[in-house]
């Protein structure tokens, strides 16, 4: 029921580039800025202070920002809270999750979910853990799995679940005569990494650091945004890789790929991220309660 200006100036406030905000929005950037400026007719006075690159709040900015946070806040529960009163969970479920979550984990959630409850209509977006964050934080999700711990103080995040990386390569490859490998033995072969910015990157690489590895002394010949093509390249021999468990369970038992567990091990937890100051629907907790008990975790 929000203004749709006052949700795309709360995108281009958070993100300080229409850019990303359009992107974030599924919209045009020529799009962003017309309802931006229509915004700004409305109020009589400018938002946004724009020079050399840059994209900054004005004093005017700042204020509407509180005001815009709290109403979009309160129009969301009044959505929620009326959907409820029909007596049964449904409507629009925004749910965005990081790659591996979302191709070996939350499928079978999902469909388990809808089964159960009909009229609840999920919808998914994929990225990494970084880009989900960002779009939980600007309500343009209702709710976020990612891989480790979130970064945004305006967020919160609750365990789910662990998950154990192993390094994962091809049998004809050297470590897979290993029957546990550490940060050192994976010194002088070639590493092929997730992007920067995924949650498995960022893990891995504090474990490389902890272990006295740093990352970028080992040879990286390649990084890639899926793990599906990570397994592909990984399959080749081209080099190793660090992954999940979960993404690669299928390779092992086709004998694709094989698992050295690391030591120490490498467990990280996945988790779900929500704003602090949001008060969820029913739809939404019954979704998180749902997973959690789902994947089988303890709440």
């Amino acid at each position: 029921m929000a203004d749709r200006r006052l949700q795309v100036f709360h995108a281009v406030a958070k993100h300080l580039s229409f850019t990303k905000a359009a992107d974030a929005l599924f919209m045009t950037q020529p799009a962003v800025t017309f309802q931006i400026r229509q915004l700004e007719e409305q109020f009589n006075t400018r938002l946004f202070d724009r020079g050399q690159g840059r994209v900054s709040l004005t004093a005017a900015g700042n204020v509407a920002l509180e005001f815009a946070e709290r109403i979009l806040a309160l129009s969301t529960e009044l959505d929620n809270r009326l959907q409820e009163l029909s007596g049964q969970l449904g409507g629009p479920l925004h749910i965005g999750a990081s790659t591996t979550i979302a191709d070996y984990m939350l499928p079978r959630v999902l469909g388990a979910f809808k089964a159960e409850f009909p009229a609840a209509v999920p919808r998914l977006f994929v990225a990494n853990s970084d880009a989900v964050q960002s779009r939980v934080a600007e309500r343009s999700l209702d709710v976020g799995f990612i891989e480790g711990d979130s970064h945004i103080p305006a967020l919160v995040a609750d365990v789910l679940c662990d998950d154990e990386l192993q390094v994962t390569c091809a049998p004809t490859h050297p470590l897979a005569q290993l029957e546990m490998a550490t940060a050192q033995s994976l010194q002088g072969y070639a590493h092929i990494s997730r992007e920067p910015g995924s949650g498995t990157r960022e893990v891995v690489d504090n474990y490389l650091e902890s272990s006295g590895v740093p990352p970028d002394s080992l040879p990286r010949v390649m990084e890639l945004g899926s793990p599906e093509a990570l397994k592909g390249l990984v399959a080749t021999g081209l080099g190793y890789s660090i992954m999940s468990c979960a993404t690669v369970a299928n390779e092992i038992r086709l004998g694709q790929l094989v698992q050295i567990p690391l030591a120490p091990r490498l467990v990280r937890q996945l988790t779900v991220v929500y704003p602090k100051e949001r008060i969820h629907s029913g739809l939404v907790s019954g979704f998180v309660s749902f997973a959690r008990h789902a994947l089988r975790v303890k709440s």
